[in-house]
């Protein structure tokens, strides 16, 4: 077995660099050159990622997750521009550092994404959310796209909770869906609630080690591991792991990528 390790988004190694640069809503709309600005953002985004793949490859790291704040307010639904044929050279450039290395890569769409959600508007967002991880992934020509997500909601209980996210999934483009790994949680949904529903749904499940510590319900994960495995059909498996920095910063993860 070989194992393959990885982060997200930010490389602390890096001074002054981040693909994670992003402009609000509110402040968008005071600046006179808003276009300009964006475009600006976008560049510089992109610039920075290409340092951090680089950096990537010479440090023999070869999982990276892209950070969601890529493009800023490309999922606003009051915001709307060209953001893939404008930056063609940028993509082809980034994906093909990611082809030639055999980085792999995913994403992981922040808090608003909640497709279970029982708010209308927050699940029609979640749906633009999705809509544009996928465009980023296809613009960079990725091979086997994975868009991870939490269960989300428990509002009214884990069973209906559990039949809102299906029934949302499958209103979802079957080139979306087909790009989707389920990931367990630290409060609500578990090893065997995460696993079950990527059973019925067919879709991979990413264990998320320090989740299972925090929230397991007195099962041992080597039980389950198997199946886990299994979720992923043909495809490489892939696990993360983190622990917190210490009692009151936030967690530090890193990625561990299985080959079978």
């Amino acid at each position: 077995m070989i194992i393959r390790l990885g982060y997200v988004a930010i490389s602390k190694a890096l001074e002054n660099i981040t693909s994670s640069s992003t402009v609000t809503y509110t402040n968008y709309q005071k600046i006179e050159n808003k276009e300009e600005k964006l475009d600006s953002i976008i560049k510089s985004n992109l610039e920075d990622l290409i340092k951090i793949l680089n950096y990537n490859v010479k440090n023999n790291l070869h999982f990276y997750r892209l950070t969601s704040k890529l493009i800023p307010l490309a999922t606003h639904n009051e915001v709307d521009f060209e953001y893939i044929k404008k930056y063609k050279d940028y993509y082809d450039e980034i994906g093909n550092i990611i082809k030639n290395n055999n980085i792999r890569v995913d994403v992981h769409p922040d808090q608003f994404c909640v497709l279970n959600s029982t708010n209308k508007e927050v699940v029609e967002n979640s749906f633009r959310i999705l809509n544009y991880h996928y465009n980023i992934l296809k613009a960079l020509n990725i091979k086997n796209p994975v868009i991870i997500l939490h269960v989300g909601s428990s509002v009214f209980g884990k069973e209906k909770s559990i039949k809102r996210f299906k029934n949302n999934f499958l209103k979802l483009p079957k080139k979306i869906q087909d790009c989707i790994a389920l990931e367990n949680d630290d409060k609500i949904y578990n090893v065997l609630d995460v696993l079950k529903l990527c059973e019925d749904l067919s879709i991979p499940f990413v264990l998320d080690y320090h989740h299972y510590v925090c929230n397991n319900n007195g099962i041992f994960i080597e039980n389950y591991l198997p199946n886990i495995i299994n979720t992923w059909k043909n495809n490489i498996p892939k696990f993360h792991f983190s622990s917190p920095k210490n009692k009151t910063k936030k967690n530090l993860e890193v990625t561990m990528i299985i080959l079978m």
